[in-house]
This record gives structure tokens, C-alpha cells and sequence, in this order.
């Protein structure tokens, strides 16, 4: 029974007399829940974004069941319930076209049930925004518990990570230094335990992510999925959940600009990956916490890159959970953070840090002793070609490229790039920016992570492995190379990069976070004129509404009707 001094979302359901009344009870009574369920207790709904069809996310009802275990020995009723599963290995033409369609019915699903208080499980990189999301616009009592990384992948001897080992085995192929039998081989060795993404991608970013932000139980994000701590922890945020409905911890009193100022300096710190950015603002979007594309870069200028791990260093996520993952980092950026941010633990981030210790200094460094200097994380470009800026992440890029003038190789479609990559005769030249545009919100339409596009055959028989490379499409957090990314405006909605020709002057200055064309305003003026938008080829459901109501990446890419909130008040009776 309920111990709180105010009247829970859930008694409009389960405590109502009369015809209502009798409907929402007898109707959950044909699952065999005993009368005092419905008592007053506080309903805790488990959004789980179970699917056989993402990989990353196939435990997850497992891990619900340790959940309800404590909701349940915590007096409370768990409920769960599916949320749209979003798959990188499969879904097509890329998930980011979804998160915002899974946050609307996330949202919708919570607010239209008799729950209290969530639980989200998630895994795969959209799932964990996504859910997050949805649930800052609703406001209830809120804790997320992800999926866990997959153990480390093995090849001849060696640990491989999930994506990266994708990108540089599948281009060793490509120049002839590996075989088909090769990377099958690897391919079988590579995903050999349930869980998502092992190296820090887009999946294991989110979740280190979402503990800085302190949705997430400390020491959470980095377990493998297959630990039974990983069950226990889940277990214990079923127990915590429960305490929050009481005291009435809201998201939003969790979600506070101080959280995400947190969680970005320890994006720097960990090696995040750029898809943070996209995915963070649009989450502040939801809150009206003021959050802006500038924060990344200046909120990270003195923080450096601690945690080794792929594609910037060597190690995997299995590894950074046995050297003591976020909480260690946290630890060790401690000047950086806001440390008396209260977190769903119930406790300060202080509270939850202390006493953190590293057990591998190869894995995690120190602030004197850093993997990598300050400013080796993601930073945004400004300038002629990207008004509205641009991101570039420095520690997977080659530093002989961070300063580079090279003329222009341009494609308005990423197929026709892939076509043309393989050609012996294409006229490229290390010295070559490879631009591939049409590739934004709403240009593909949904934001696809082919931004690291291959790099040229004749170029990779030579033994090349980077140029620049500048796209309005993401990458894979598991990606790497000199991709400037998530140019804005983007191409599709008359952006700079539509003007671009095969043979201009492109610049890219990083140290002084410049992005520029070097063609003359006459000329550019001369071209806008002639300028005409793309064929839209979205014209019913879904991909209509989200290419007419899409904010570009510098926004977070939410829709521009969803960006806030509808809180939680109790709808109408349904009968």
C-alpha cells in the first residue's frame, strides 16, 4: 500500500469506484494478480524495447523480470510493457528516422496508463534516447537501467570491437589484404555474447552517458550484459523506483542543466561518440533545459580523454567495466563536475563516486596522466560551409588532416559515392575532400550513419587509409576517420553544402573551429539562384511527418511539435 502523503496517478484506475472501476480491475484480474494489488500501491510500468529483431536489445525481458522482482518485494505492481524497438544491425534506412516515433509513443503509452513511476530498459544506440526522451516529456519518477555491452570479440588470438573492427576489416578486403574467408571468420568471433555494442559506440556512450546524467544507477553502464551483476543491479532499480514514487523524484528534477553539463564533460573524458550531441540536445529539447550545439566544444576544453578504448584506443567495454567504468571517471574529472547534483540513487554524485578506484591505469588514466590531452573529444565547426555548425571527432581522426585545403569531390547521393569508390580511374588524390550531401534529417530522409564513408580503392591500395571527408549525415560511434559531420543547415534544405562543386577549395581548420568554401559570394549567389530543392520522397505516413517537421542537428533533431512536454495529468475516462 501506497506510503505517500498524496494521491497516486494509478488510484484514478485502480482505486475508482463504480463502472471504471470495476472495468480496469476485472479486466487485469484475468492475469492472476491477487485482490491487494490494487490496494493503492504505487504501478511501475517497465518499458522494455525487447525485440528478436534488435539483437543488441534480446535479453531485455529477462532483465525486466529482476526488475519486477524489486518492484515487487518493495510493495509495489510492475507492468510491463513494449516500447518500438529500434535495431542498427537491420532496421532500414536507419533508426535515427524512429527515435523521435518510438519517444512519441513512449510518451503517449505512460501517459495514458495507471503508472506512478518507470522503468526503461534499453541497449541498442536509439533506444536509450528515444526512451529518455519520451519519458522527460511526460515527468514522471523515471530510472533507466541499459542492456549491457556484449564480452569482448575474438579474432586469432585478439580482442576485436563490435563496428570499428567492421569499417577497418571489410576495407583491408577491399585493398586485397584480407579475404572473404577472413573476415567471415571474424564475423563469427565478433558478437559472441547477448548485449549491445562493445566498443564505445553510439550503444556503450549512451549508457556511460546516461549514468553522468544520473538516470542510471552508478557503476550500470559499463557491465557486461551476460554479468549477474548487471541483473542484480536491475533488481535493485526495481527497489529504487518504488522509493522515488514516494519522495516524488521527477526526471525533471533529475535532468537539470547540471546533469547535462556532467554528462558532457564525461562524453570528453570517456571518448564519446559524436551522436551524443544530437541525441543530448534533443533530451534538454524535451525539459527546456537550454542546451546548445557551442556547449560541446566550449564545456570541453579542459577535459581530456581518459578511457582507452575503441575506435580511439585499444581496449573494450568488458575491460573499462573490470577497471571500474563511469564511476572511476567521474571520479577522476571530479574538479570538472557538479558533484552535489542529486542523482536517481537518491544520492549526490559526490556521494555516488567516492571511494571510486581504477584497477587497470591502462584502461582509465588520470587528469595528470590522460590517454589523450584536452580537446581530443568532439568539437563544432563554424564557418561559410556550415553556418549553424558542424561536429568532427578529433581522437578518431588523423592529425595531419585537422589543418587541410583540398578541392572538392562531390556527391549529391551516398549510393553514388559507393559506386564510385571502387572505380581505379576516379579522380582523387590524398589531398581530395570527399563531400556526400543529401544526407541530413531530412534529405535521406532520417539522419543515416554513412558519414564515414569508405575511402577510395586506389587510394587504399596505396595505403592510404584517411582523407577529410564532410557530410550532413552521422556516424556510427564505432566509426572513426577525419569526418566532419551533422552539417547545418543540411544540404536538402538549401544549406551552404547544396552550393558545393566538384573542384572547389574546402578548409578545415580545427584548431581555430572553422569549416569553410572558398568560392566567392558572386558565385555562390550565381548558384543559390539556380538552386532547387530535392524531390521529396516521403509522401505518406511516418517519413512524411518527419521530414515536414524535423529540426535540423544542431536542434537535436526532435520534431518541432514534440520539443517539451504534456507532463502526466490524468487523462479523461475511457468509457
Amino acid at each position: 500500500m501506497s506510503t505517500t502523503n498524496r494521491p497516486l496517478r494509478s488510484e484514478q484506475w485502480f482505486g475508482a469506484q463504480g463502472r471504471n472501476g470495476f472495468i480496469h480491475r476485472s479486466w487485469m484480474r484475468n492475469q492472476g494478480f491477487a485482490d491487494d494489488v490494487f490496494d493503492g500501491r504505487p504501478v511501475i510500468g517497465i518499458a522494455t524495447t525487447w525485440s528478436e529483431l534488435t539483437p543488441c536489445n534480446a535479453h531485455l525481458r529477462d532483465l525486466a523480470e529482476s526488475v519486477k522482482r524489486g518492484v515487487w518485494e518493495s510493495g509495489g505492481l510492475p507492468l510491463e510493457f513494449p516500447a518500438m524497438s529500434l535495431g542498427e544491425p537491420l532496421m532500414r534506412p536507419t533508426t535515427m528516422l524512429y527515435r523521435n516515433l518510438l519517444a512519441m509513443e513512449l510518451e503517449e503509452s505512460v501517459r495514458a496508463n495507471p503508472l506512478d513511476g518507470v522503468v526503461l530498459l534499453s541497449g541498442c544506440d536509439k533506444t536509450t534516447p528515444g526512451l529518455l526522451m519520451g519519458a522527460a516529456s511526460v515527468d514522471l519518477p523515471t530510472l533507466m537501467i541499459t542492456g549491457g555491452p556484449m564480452l569482448n570479440g575474438k579474432f586469432r588470438g585478439q580482442d576485436i570491437g563490435s563496428g570499428t573492427v567492421v569499417w577497418r576489416f571489410t576495407e583491408e578486403m577491399r585493398a586485397g589484404r584480407m579475404t572473404a574467408a577472413d573476415c567471415s571468420e571474424a564475423e563469427v568471433g565478433m558478437s559472441r555474447s547477448r548485449g549491445h555494442c562493445m566498443t564505445m559506440g553510439t550503444a556503450s556512450t549512451m549508457a556511460c552517458v546516461t549514468e553522468a546524467l544520473g538516470v542510471q544507477l552508478p557503476g550500470a553502464a559499463a557491465v557486461p550484459a551476460v554479468d549477474s551483476r548487471r541483473y542484480a543491479l536491475a533488481q535493485a532499480a526495481g527497489r529504487r523506483i518504488i522509493t522515488m514514487v514516494e519522495q516524488d523524484q521527477r526526471l525533471s528534477t533529475v535532468l537539470t542543466r547540471e546533469a547535462f553539463e556532467n554528462a558532457i564533460r564525461v562524453n570528453a573524458a570517456i571518448g564519446g561518440s559524436t551522436n551524443a550531441v544530437v541525441h543530448l540536445l534533443a533530451i534538454a529539447g524535451r525539459l527546456g533545459v537550454p542546451l546548445s550545439l557551442e556547449d560541446f566544444d566550449t564545456l570541453t576544453a579542459e577535459v581530456p580523454m581518459l578511457v582507452n578504448l575503441m575506435p580511439s584506443g585499444k581496449y573494450l567495454m568488458e575491460d573499462f567495466a573490470y577497471a571500474g567504468g563511469v564511476p572511476v571517471v567521474m571520479n577522476e574529472i571530479a574538479p570538472l563536475l557538479h558533484l552535489d547534483h542529486v542523482t536517481v540513487s537518491g544520492q549526490s554524485v559526490a556521494d555516488n563516486i567516492s571511494g571510486a578506484q581504477c584497477w587497470n591505469r591502462d584502461v582509465i588514466g588520470t587528469l595528470d596522466e590522460p590517454f589523450q590531452p584536452a580537446g581530443s573529444g568532439t568539437v563544432v565547426l563554424r564557418g561559410s560551409l556550415a553556418p549553424s555548425g558542424a561536429v568532427l571527432k578529433v581522437s578518431a581522426a588523423s592529425p595531419h588532416l585537422l589543418k587541410h585545403t583540398g578541392p572538392a569531390l562531390v556527391f549529391d547521393r551516398i549510393e553514388d559515392y559507393v559506386a564510385a569508390a571502387d572505380d581505379p580511374e576516379l579522380d582523387v588524390t590524398p589531398d581530395t575532400v570527399i563531400v556526400v550531401r543529401n544526407a541530413g534529417p531530412r534529405g535521406y530522409p532520417g539522419f543515416p550513419e554513412v558519414g564515414n564513408v569508405p575511402m577510395p580503392r586506389r587510394l587504399l591500395a596505396d595505403g592510404i587509409t584517411d582523407m577529410v571527408r564532410i557530410s550532413d549525415a552521422r556516424m556510427s560511434g564505432t566509426g572513426y576517420g577525419t569526418c566532419v559531420l551533422h552539417v547545418a543547415p543540411e544540404a536538402s534544405v538549401g544549406g551552404p553544402l547544396a552550393l558545393v562543386r566538384t573542384g572547389d577549395l574546402v578548409r578545415v581548420d580545427v584548431p581555430t573551429r572553422r569549416l569553410d568554401l572558398l568560392v566567392d559570394d558572386a558565385t555562390l549567389t550565381q548558384r543559390r539562384a539556380a538552386w532547387q530543392p530535392p524531390a521529396r520522397t516521403a509522401d505518406r505516413g511516418w517519413a512524411r511527418l518527419y521530414t515536414e517537421h524535423v529540426l535540423q542537428a544542431d536542434q537535436g533533431a526532435d520534431l518541432d511539435f514534440l520539443v517539451g512536454g504534456s507532463g502526466s495529468a490524468v487523462p479523461r475516462h475511457s468509457h
